[in-house]
């Protein structure tokens, strides 16, 4: 046992979740109180997001830092563990929940008070953040379990018969991708007799390899299945329309980020030989789901359905960043799950408002937005060029670093050279179903529309939270350099952990 006693400012490795567990409990008890929940939900996403800067500024100073509890020595002891990327996306994954529960206010009314959306917010928050941060697989299992209890209830919340059907659909396919995920873990701790991620880079190279890629290939359909890869996607569009536009934001922010993130750490850290074996798989559902989700885009016209694919097509540019494996690849895959959080939350607020103003779901109905509201237009314009990775918008340095990376694996087999007209591909088909939606949306003559709603105070204040999210992305995009820095340092640790097992502390027994 370890009797050393923990610094104080170790302890910033999990305030983010002990605030978002004590917030979700606090705020379900005060739930009958008017107007506390959401000023409780809001100050416990500001003291979440002050501890995650503090967090990230230490990784980037010290490197991966790690705790483990219990006071047992690793591997015995849950630990957690922070690199660049897991800080990162835990600080982006706060800053949009708190733009959600801003904007979640223009929809909700005074009777809406007591259904305990903001405690399932936090404790949503406390799952996602909870992944990012373990350091043990085990424990990745525990919070994916707490953020499918807090999903299936908010995309519940309501009750009508479409949202029934939709989380029917949604926890279907993620019961069973957990499962999967479960019956991997078992087989993995038989093997290697070890469920901490050091660890398992410690005694992984020596255990036999069939059995491990048998393993990865278990974890691989798992988290594609989490993450909406191509061919276990059809639940995404399928569900993601049912619940309320704010609900629909944070899960496309924020679910389908924890299944890629799972893969790249699993796949590309914990079992790299693993990943070389299932390289050509890795490829080919990549381009499958670069090339497949836009054309269900471009073929959709109910909106939120559309830009579910949107968002599935995000995962295939992760999976290419996979498929390549080298440090330019890796860094591209991770600045595009960064990037992702911000605008694919960005785009389903956006929409939500746009349904707001025009009363409808179905682009057919909609028309003449651009007259009555050219800021909406704007914003759902940019977030389109962003997802779509056109410059100097945020989402193209990652898709830069995916091309760059392809064309330098090109010359050792046909992977690289695949990946990248696949991801061109993408970006066109994306940009074509992006303006597709945009013209039938605002340019289209408003007499084939319904009356369009006015824009009231909290319509107001929802089309400004998401204005400063859309400048941040913007602006992210305009001075890239120490995102690019700081993805490229990430994907260096993911390749070469010896840091990650020294801040651990089984850099000694590896050696």
């Amino acid at each position: 046992m370890n009797e050393t006693a923990t610094l104080v400012a170790d302890w910033l490795i999990v305030l983010p979740v002990v605030l978002a567990l004590v917030g979700a409990a606090a705020l379900l008890m005060v739930r009958r109180a008017n107007r506390v929940p959401v000023i409780g939900a809001l100050l416990f996403l500001l003291g979440i997001i002050a501890c995650e800067i503090g967090l990230l500024i230490r990784v980037v100073e010290e490197g991966p830092l790690s705790m483990t509890m219990g006071k047992w020595l690793p591997p015995f002891g849950i630990s957690f563990t922070v690199d660049l990327f897991s800080a990162a996306f835990a600080l982006a994954a706060s800053v949009v929940t708190l733009v959600v529960v801003v904007c979640a206010e223009a929809g909700r009314d005074a009777d809406d008070g007591r259904d305990a959306f903001h405690a399932m917010v936090l404790l949503l928050l406390a799952g996602v953040t909870g992944a990012f941060l373990t350091g043990d697989l085990f424990n990745l299992y525990v919070w994916f379990e707490v953020m499918l209890i807090a999903s299936f209830g908010l995309i519940v919340l309501g009750g009508n018969p479409l949202q029934i059907d939709g989380a029917l659909k949604y926890g279907f396919l993620n019961f069973l991708a957990t499962t999967l995920f479960l019956l991997a873990l078992g087989l993995l701790y038989g093997l290697l007799g070890t469920l901490n991620m050091a660890d398992i880079m410690r005694v992984a190279p020596g255990a036999n390899p069939a059995a491990l890629t048998g393993i990865a290939a278990l974890l691989l359909l798992a988290f594609g299945m989490k993450a909406a890869a191509f061919p276990v996607n059809a639940w995404l569009p399928a569900a993601y329309h049912t619940p309320a536009p704010a609900v629909s934001a944070l899960f496309a922010g924020l679910l389908t980020k924890v299944g890629a993130y799972a893969l790249l750490r699993s796949l590309v850290m914990l079992l790299p030989a693993s990943r070389d074996l299932l390289e050509p798989v890795l490829a080919l559902l990549a381009v499958a789901t670069l090339v497949v989700a836009p054309l269900g885009a471009i073929a959709e016209t109910n909106l939120r359905r559309a830009v579910g694919f949107v968002v599935i097509g995000g995962i295939g540019a992760i999976l290419s960043g996979l498929s390549l494996a080298s440090a330019t690849g890796i860094a591209g895959a991770g600045i595009y799950i960064f990037q992702a959080i911000l605008s694919m939350t960005a785009l389903y607020l956006t929409v939500g408002l746009i349904e707001a103003r025009t009363g409808a779901m179905d682009t057919r109905q909609m028309g003449g937005l651009y007259e009555a509201s050219a800021p909406l237009s704007i914003l759902f314009f940019v977030l389109v060029l962003a997802a779509a990775g056109v410059p100097p918008f945020l989402g193209f340095w990652p898709k830069l670093l995916l091309l760059q990376a392809g064309v330098a694996g090109s010359a050792e087999g046909w992977v690289g050279g695949v990946l990248v007209v696949a991801l061109i591909v993408n970006a066109i088909l994306t940009l074509i179903a992006g303006t597709r939606l945009w013209s039938h949306i605002f340019w289209r003559n408003a007499s084939d529309a319904l009356p369009l709603a006015r824009s009231g105070r909290r319509l107001r204040l929802a089309t400004s939270a998401v204005g400063v999210l859309v400048l941040a992305i913007v602006a992210l995009g305009l001075w890239p350099n120490p995102l690019i820095e700081g993805g490229q340092r990430a994907a260096a640790d993911l390749l070469a952990p010896s840091r990650y097992l020294e801040a651990v502390g089984l850099a000694e027994v590896e050696q």
